[in-house]
């Protein structure tokens, strides 16, 4: 690519992985391992080194053991900088995967999470944001999951159907911040609603949560209800209910009904004694405008207000397209599912690291655009600032919000 007018970034000390590699905390990784008993099962090959070459993976789309091993043997020098990490051997890292905790990995994504919201408080809570979100002046929370589709005849723990097999991550993604806040990554045989309380356990009250109809079990909405928690989802074909009262006559723009309602079923109504509001509106999906029902248990909000949350739920597969496209989720360094963990949540990782850089530079292109440069120049010894603030400069948006027929792409669910 021609750098812009033939400038070229400013020298640093350092290539451009350690400057990422950087703002993982010191000693965070050998605490972390101590903590997990990883250290145990290092030997010749540090949990350091192993962050580090799954890190490296990720951000080089590496397609293979050899593909990661023989780059950093290859640039084991420039790799030594990066607090002394070293090269793996195949054995070493496939072991490494797939005997090494991935609760290890995990912990290090949560731990740098909160390192980055030290340094930088705006970046984690999205008050930065220029967003529709800003407007209801309290935190919104997306959730969902994504099905990543694996090798069937090579990964039997993870088969869920009769040929396929797959991993789940169930996501809690910050609409504001458009940040992870919790994750489970499973196998894909459960139904997402059986995981719906663990997703939904750490929100707070007055806080507002979305999801789809998959989500939906009405003992869960009664409880987030009662924790005065504000929900925005859509109901299941088959759901009875009876109309208590109705909150406008006739249609109404592109709101055609709103009305109070409660449950019919015996089993239902024990399960969820309260009211809740349904609004029926015309939503637009790929270019063209169809009829679409919601849920909620806020009766005050326009009905226009509760269309307009629900439409931001279709942020988070935009969420999920930015790894997927970006990020090596398609490829598995081991087949095993501690070694599927430790591949999904190191991905998850290097996500955080690149939306911080972005945050840094006030990068204004796309994420796909901000990981390809930086792709191509890990070796480099760049200023990682100053490279980000030459292309970032152009005129670009960084694109977030998309509408909802962006988001469908052949192979990802």
């Amino acid at each position: 690519m021609k750098i812009k007018n033939n400038n070229v970034p400013a020298a640093s000390k350092m290539n451009q992985l350690r400057q990422i590699c950087n703002f993982i905390p010191e000693f965070s990784v050998s605490k972390i391992a101590r903590e997990t008993k990883v250290d145990e099962q290092a030997r010749t090959f540090s949990p350091w080194s192993h962050v580090v070459s799954l890190s490296y993976a990720q951000l080089t789309h590496s397609i293979g053991l050899n593909d990661v091993c023989d780059a950093l043997n290859l640039n084991s020098g420039p790799l030594s900088s990066i607090r002394g990490a070293t090269p793996p051997s195949r054995n070493n890292l496939s072991h490494a995967n797939k005997v090494r905790s991935a609760q290890m990995a995990e912990i290090l994504f949560w731990r740098v999470f909160e390192h980055l919201g030290d340094l930088s408080p705006r970046f984690v809570s999205g008050k930065a944001g220029k967003r529709f979100a800003r407007k209801f002046k309290r935190t919104i929370h997306l959730v969902d999951s994504t099905t990543i589709e694996l090798v069937a005849s090579c990964m039997d723990w993870a088969k869920h159907r009769r040929r396929k097999a797959a991993a789940k991550c169930h996501l809690r993604l910050d609409l504001q911040s458009f940040l992870p806040r919790f994750a489970i990554v499973d196998t894909a045989k459960h139904a997402d609603a059986r995981r719906a309380r663990e997703v939904c356990a750490g929100i707070k009250a007055g806080e507002i949560v979305i999801f789809d109809k998959a989500y939906v079990d009405f003992e869960h909405l009664a409880d987030l209800a009662m924790r005065e928690i504000y929900w925005v989802t859509r109901p299941k074909e088959n759901m009875s209910y009876e109309v208590v009262a109705e909150y406008q006559q006739g249609v109404q723009g592109k709101i055609l009904s709103d009305q109070l309602i409660k449950l019919k079923t015996p089993s239902s109504q024990e399960k969820y004694p309260e009211l809740m509001r349904r609004v029926v509106a015309l939503v637009e999906v790929d270019g063209k405008e169809v009829v679409m029902e919601f849920l909620t248990n806020n009766l005050e909000w326009s009905a226009q207000s509760i269309a307009d949350l629900y439409r931001a739920r279709w942020q988070i597969e935009v969420f999920f397209k930015q790894i997927k496209q970006t990020l090596q989720l398609a490829d598995f360094l081991g087949t095993s599912a501690n070694a599927v963990r430790w591949q999904i949540w190191t991905a998850l990782l290097v996500y955080l690291l690149l939306r911080y850089l972005s945050f840094l530079s006030n990068w204004s292109h796309s994420f796909s655009r901000l990981f390809t440069i930086i792709r191509s120049s890990l070796w480099k010894k760049w200023d990682m600032m100053g490279l980000l603030r030459l292309y970032g400069t152009a005129d670009g948006h960084f694109r977030y919000l998309a509408s909802p027929q962006q988001v469908y792409f052949p192979g990802m669910c």
